[in-house]
């Protein structure tokens, strides 16, 4: 039998070799300060990922807005609303897909400055919109934008990062795309959409400013045969008493291992391979939780159940939960562990989605379902619940299994995906299966998006929250077969691990 990805730590988990005691990685752990132009940069980068946020929710005011709009020209109906919302995702993946180039070509750096682009002509777009299709490519453009810097962002911030705090850094791409979703709803509470679309150009000028003066990754530098360019980037990233000169020579050696783009034949082999399709199938059932669907439709949900608080109260609950969950990931990420916050992550989703699919089942029936952008087909036709009372604390359930559901995925399947995706990738394939990863990520998004209607519509509210309860238990047992523990590891160290040790994927 073939011994599973399994990645425990302990005396038998001898696959990767002995560190030096002088490390890089464990120097990081001093203290924050000496990281302090490793943090710069990251938050340099992962203002794309605020950018990514803010115009993933754009639709959540403004599409109420637009249904009532007195102008002919930019009045949403129902159809023409789902596209405007939805139509981000296809843009996101034909991000996704052209990050499979330009992750090599350009750089990790100067692709994320490169989103900027396409990011600002969408918000133009949508500001100074006098009809249906100025909307649709400004949104189709913002999500091109978000899908290009989710393929680079994570790969840029795991190549600069030590370590010791790769973990950490890893979940900031996660907690600025909440903290830019949080900042695009509480402007809508201020601003007319149209404003809104203005104010989503600052972050991203200000993140082309920052990035300018930062360098770009040391390993693509080194892949490039641009040595000296390279040393300086990592002397610059580094404390003044690092070990610099191990931490270059250990990742010149990986790089000129690897100096080929890897060929079709190659991607036969179990090594290459074997990360690229854990990484694959992470995203894929990342998607199948449910998430984006349940936050595309958080307010119409809340509409079409019996629920205690008013549905705009109980969605600003949520997302502000969602922010406090991936700070949580992101100081117990190096500390706990990858595997243990993906195992606690889709346990919690589980309770959460199962809970959800028995109250609308068998729970009370709303007395009066009201919104401005409800789910008009969501049908409970069949069931026999009983009439809600406002102050029955029953009610509280779907609040209650939400939050607990954005927290599980926010501390673990959220950000820890992502981050896992820039680890294990091969450096040879880094720049293309990143790219690739977030396609199949934002096509599923896509048709999970587009279907949730008519699977509610065809069968009741219930059954999709019973299918995402199901994928959760199929992501417990591929974490436990598939996943490796890359905690304190390096890049190269996580990279042996793939060309020594055999899966089940072999």
């Amino acid at each position: 039998m073939q011994e599973p990805l399994l990645g425990a730590e302990g005396l038998d988990y001898d696959t990767f070799p002995e560190k030096p005691p002088p490390s890089p990685g464990e120097r990081a752990r001093v203290g924050a300060l000496q990281n302090k132009r490793v943090f710069l940069a990251t938050f340099a980068a992962v203002l794309g990922n605020f950018s990514f946020g803010y115009a993933l929710v754009y639709t959540s005011p403004v599409i109420p807005a637009l249904e009532h709009s007195s102008d002919p020209d930019l009045h949403l109906t129902k159809t023409q609303a789902s596209w405007f919302g939805s139509v981000f995702t296809l843009g996101a993946a034909a991000g996704g897909l052209s990050a499979m180039v330009l992750n090599d070509l350009l750089g990790r750096k100067l692709s994320i400055m490169f989103s900027a682009i396409p990011s600002a002509a969408g918000y133009a777009l949508m500001a100074g919109a006098h009809g249906l299709w100025m909307l649709l490519l400004g949104r189709t453009l913002t999500g091109f934008a978000g899908g290009l810097t989710a393929a680079c962002i994570p790969v840029y911030v795991s190549e600069i990062a030590p370590a010791g705090v790769r973990g950490a850094l890893g979940a900031t791409p996660q907690l600025m795309a909440v903290f830019g979703s949080l900042s695009l709803y509480a402007l809508g509470l201020l601003l007319p959409w149209r404003w809104l679309a203005v104010a989503g150009e600052g972050p991203v000028l200000v993140m082309v400013l920052l990035l300018s003066f930062m360098p770009n990754s040391p390993r693509f530098l080194l892949s490039r045969g641009r040595d000296e360019e390279a040393l300086q980037a990592l002397t610059w990233l580094r404390p003044a008493d690092a070990d610099v000169h191990w931490e270059f020579e250990q990742i010149q050696d990986n790089v000129r291992r690897q100096s080929s783009r890897v060929s079709w034949a190659e991607a036969r082999d179990p090594h290459i391979y074997r990360p690229v399709l854990i990484a694959l199938l992470m995203r894929f059932l990342q998607q199948l939780t449910g998430i984006t669907p349940i936050l595309v439709y958080l307010q119409p949900i809340f509409d079409s159940t019996a629920v205690l608080l008013p549905p705009k109260d109980d969605a600003a609950i949520v997302g502000a939960v969602r922010l406090l969950s991936v700070l949580i990931a992101a100081f117990t990420m190096d500390l706990a562990g990858r595997k243990v916050l993906l195992f606690v992550s889709a346990t919690i989703m589980f309770a959460a989605n199962l809970t959800l699919g028995l109250y609308v089942q068998f729970g009370p029936r709303p007395l009066a379902p009201n919104s401005t952008v409800s789910l008009e087909t969501l049908s409970l036709a069949g069931t026999e619940q009983p009439p809600a009372t406002p102050t029955s604390y029953l009610t509280l359930v779907p609040l209650l299994a939400t939050m607990f559901f954005i927290m599980g995925y926010a501390m673990g399947w959220g950000p820890i995906t992502w981050l896992l995706m820039s680890e294990i990738l091969p450096l040879r394939a880094r720049g293309v299966a990143s790219g690739l990863c977030v396609l199949v990520s934002w096509l599923t998004a896509f048709v999970l998006t587009k279907s949730f209607l008519l699977v509610v519509k065809a069968f009741s509210l219930q059954v999709p929250f019973f299918f995402f309860a199901a994928i959760c238990l199929v992501s417990l047992v591929f974490t436990g077969c598939c996943v490796p523990e890359t905690k304190g590891r390096s890049l190269e160290q996580i990279e042996s691990f793939f060309s020594r040790r055999r899966s089940f994927l072999h």
